[in-house]
C-alpha cells in the first residue's frame, strides 16, 4: 500500500471513530430529561409534561385503549392532573442506548395515586418501559408502556 493509500485509510478510520456517539453521555442526557419530566409531572405542569413525548408517541396504560399522538396524550394527562388526589412518581432503573446513539429504552417502576370513585385513595404500581428517540430538541419518549406490577405478599 502506498503512503497516500495508508494516509487515506487512516483518515477514514479517524473519521469513523470521530462520529461514534458517546453512549454514556447520551444515557446521562436521557436521565436528565427523565428527571425534568418527573419534576414537571409532579408539579402538574401540563405543557412541560407533555413536551417530553414526541408528536407521534403512544402510551399503553393498563385498562386504557392506546393513547396515540400528542393531542390525545395532552387530553389524557390533563384528565389525570384534574383527578382528585392525582399524583405520579417513577423510578428509572436502567437505560440502554443503541449503538447508533439515537434510540434508547428505559425500564423502571411507577406509582399512580388518586381518589377512587368510592372516595378512597387508590394506588396503582406498574412496571414500565419507555422508548426514547433523540430529536433536534432533545430526547423524547416515543413509546410509554405501563404494566401492572405483581401485588406484594
Amino acid at each position: 500500500m502506498t503512503k497516500l493509500g495508508c494516509s487515506i485509510l487512516l483518515l477514514l478510520i479517524i473519521s469513523a471513530c470521530a462520529h461514534q456517539p458517546d453512549l454514556a453521555a447520551e444515557e446521562a442526557s436521557i436521565r436528565q430529561a427523565d428527571a425534568a419530566w418527573l419534576a414537571a409531572s409532579s408539579a402538574h405542569d401540563l405543557d412541560r409534561t407533555v413536551s417530553y413525548w414526541s408528536d407521534d408517541a403512544t402510551i399503553l396504560a393498563p385498562e386504557t385503549p392506546p393513547i396515540i399522538g400528542k393531542d390525545a396524550i395532552r387530553k389524557y394527562v390533563s384528565g389525570a392532573f384534574s383527578a382528585p388526589g392525582f399524583s405520579i412518581s417513577w423510578k428509572t432503573d436502567r437505560i440502554v442506548v443503541a449503538a447508533s446513539g439515537d434510540l434508547a429504552y428505559s425500564t423502571g417502576t411507577d406509582r399512580i395515586s388518586a381518589i377512587g370513585p368510592d372516595g378512597k385513595p387508590a394506588v396503582t404500581d406498574n412496571n414500565s418501559v419507555a422508548v426514547w428517540r433523540r430529536s433536534p430538541d432533545g430526547w423524547k419518549c416515543v413509546q410509554d408502556v405501563m404494566v401492572p406490577a405483581p401485588k406484594s405478599k
